[in-house]
């Protein structure tokens, strides 16, 4: 890992409240934990994994500390959040609404940080178990011996399949979005798999749920929403879905009063709730 020369002896703690935060059940740490990062991002991310709770880890400060420019770290950190090591938001606390961003060693998809934002993180199997999206890929050569995938391709769908399964899917339902009315002949198993779970993604579940303990933001534009609506900490609009010509593609945080509205709402609702 290229970060030897990173000294974080000096690097300042952030306001009393605020600064870097770690996301729960980490992996413990190892020598490979970003070596799926490019080298300048890898080195960034483990030097973060190094500093401990509340450091400033705003764009800002780290600059002074590491021999990266503003720019250049802003786009280090965007990519280290679309690798699920990232996540930057707001946390409700006493009332108040606390400036956060929340680091992880452990790299996580959009579905476990959905969980994260409600309070929520469900235990996870040890990782020499194979989860149940790779599962049903794997089988899916037996259902239909034209969709048998290889290993490397299972696991580059997990994590679409996922995504269904947050969305309430069952395995029947991805079975059958995935079987039902194949073309003759397939050429590419794995590319008509994914773009079947591309364009058959389920609408997100409507439920009736306690306000959220955090607000997460974009990573990009800093516009606030719900952690499955940001896939890789990035909205629609700025991962090039659905463009909006009315979108702006800069960072920017959202104005205060809208803020303020946006806590009060909460707090009624969650005074409906102890009702």
């Amino acid at each position: 890992m290229a970060d030897a020369e990173f000294n974080d002896a000096f690097h300042p703690l952030a306001s009393p409240g605020y600064g870097k935060r770690s996301a729960p059940q980490q992996e413990a740490r190892g020598r490979q934990d970003f070596a799926h990062l490019p080298a300048r991002e890898a080195a960034i991310a483990a030097y973060l994994d190094r500093l401990p709770e509340g450091s400033d880890i705003s764009v800002k400060t780290l600059a002074k500390h590491l021999p990266y420019g503003q720019c250049a770290l802003r786009t280090a950190l965007n990519r280290i959040q679309r690798a699920g090591h990232l996540r930057r938001g707001r946390e409700c606390l006493g009332g108040r609404w606390i400036t956060r961003t929340w680091f992880t060693r452990t790299p996580r998809d959009s579905t476990w940080w959905a969980a994260f934002q409600q309070g929520d993180v469900p235990r996870e199997a040890k990782t020499t178990t194979r989860s149940r999206a790779y599962v049903l890929l794997a089988a899916l050569g037996r259902t239909n011996s034209i969709l048998s995938l290889s290993h490397a391709e299972c696991r580059a769908l997990v994590p679409l399949v996922e995504e269904w399964f947050g969305r309430d899917a069952t395995e029947d339902d991805v079975l059958r979005a995935l079987t039902t009315g194949l073309p003759q002949p397939v050429h590419h198993p794995a590319g008509l798999v994914r773009r079947r779970l591309t364009d058959k993604l389920p609408p997100l579940p409507v439920r009736r749920t306690p306000a959220p303990l955090r607000i997460l933001e974009c990573g990009t534009c800093g516009t606030p929403g719900y952690a499955d609506t940001l896939q890789n900490g990035d909205c629609g609009p700025c991962r090039g879905d659905h463009p909006n010509p009315t979108h702006a593609r800069t960072p920017a945080l959202p104005a205060p009063r809208a803020v303020q509205a946006r806590a009060a709402a909460i707090r009624d609702r969650m005074d409906e709730l102890r009702t």
